[in-house]
């Protein structure tokens, strides 16, 4: 049997922004696509700063979602080995 997995992209949209979204915007937004109930929520990025700055706070943002009440697993971007060494670090991210 097979199994359709649900992947909600929010960092797509987001990093073509060029206006800077603050941190407590994207947290908020986040928060509320975690509760809809997504397998998957794509929410940020570990690339370099230039590349993508609308990103440049994917560590303080996965430091504030409240992942308690949700089933949905984090994906982040990665694009070298530095990016997968940062998003390592972090338990909530899965791989």
């Amino acid at each position: 049997m097979s199994r359709v997995l649900l992947t909600e992209c929010p960092r797509d949209a987001m990093q073509g922004i060029k206006t800077f979204i603050p941190t407590s915007v994207k947290i908020s937004y986040l928060q509320s696509l975690l509760r809809v109930g997504f397998d998957v929520l794509d929410f940020g990025s570990f690339v370099s700063h230039k590349a993508v700055p609308q990103m440049r706070d994917t560590h303080e943002v996965i430091q504030q979602l409240d992942l308690s009440e949700t089933n949905t697993k984090l994906l982040a971007i990665v694009a070298n080995e530095r990016g997968a060494h940062e998003a390592l670090s972090y338990a909530q991210i899965h791989f």
